[in-house]
């Protein structure tokens, strides 16, 4: 399987030695659940564009520090690309940012929430389960670093998985069972080492604050047992791939 990343976003210079830009996360996170996998990046957040769906099998969305609704040039150009890959039946998974855009380009909202930000190992339980996320686990624990949310989903979307922090923390889109886009709040492509460095990094700003990023420090302590969403988002393609090659 080919797969895009369109990188929305650029990782603090202090991590990129020790963990790589989001590209190399997610190659890494996904080679280690199936080592045939290819990849090819586009930058759309440094000015590169895809010369279209089929330029890959299925497509990752990163995160960034950007927000949904910033007035960046690479934003309704990449709306319009997810809904021309929706159109074409080339699938797309959306992590953090990308989760957000994908809302936005197919009908939703994201806002900047009021609930402040979501940081350290957060517990997500699923409230819907397709058969391609894999596992009899009820919830999955995974690593948030946000303040923005999607409020809001267009009729054809699913949500997975809800907390009382983020109620709309997983989605699929089109139908659960092949669907043409999956997202996801967290970062499963994250370490909880990446999650500590930006947590102590921001430590002592305004918008956060001591005691909250105190209480993600500690939240990161106890080691995480399982991440399942490599192995989900990759079974989301294949059922999608599959569908569409029916």
């Amino acid at each position: 399987m080919r797969i895009g990343i369109l990188e929305t976003g650029d990782i603090p210079a202090y991590l990129v030695d020790a963990e790589g830009s989001y590209p190399a996360m997610f190659a890494r996170m996904l080679l280690a659940e199936d080592p045939r996998l290819s990849f090819q990046t586009v930058s759309v957040v440094h000015g590169e564009t895809p010369s279209g769906p089929h330029q890959a099998d299925a497509w990752i969305i990163t995160g960034s520090r950007h927000g949904v609704y910033d007035d960046l040039p690479f934003i309704a150009p990449l709306k319009q690309f997810i809904s021309d890959c929706v159109a074409a039946g080339v699938p797309l998974a959306g992590i953090c940012f990308g989760h957000q855009i994908l809302a936005e380009a197919l009908g939703g909202r994201a806002v900047k929430s009021e609930k402040g930000w979501g940081l350290g190992a957060q517990d997500y339980p699923l409230v819907n389960r397709p058969s391609w996320m894999e596992g009899s686990a009820a919830a999955y624990t995974g690593l948030a670093v946000h303040q923005d949310q999607v409020v809001a989903l267009p009729a054809e979307a699913t949500v997975l998985s809800a907390s009382p922090f983020c109620e709309i923390a997983a989605v699929a889109y089109g139908d659960a069972e092949r669907p043409s886009a999956i997202s996801v709040q967290s970062h499963p492509e994250f370490s909880p080492a990446v999650v500590r460095a930006i947590v102590k990094d921001r430590r002592d700003s305004a918008a956060i604050g001591k005691p909250l990023a105190d209480a993600a420090l500690a939240s990161l302590e106890t080691p995480l047992l399982d991440n399942p969403w490599p192995r989900w988002i990759l079974s989301g393609f294949r059922r999608s791939l599959a569908a569409r090659a029916a």
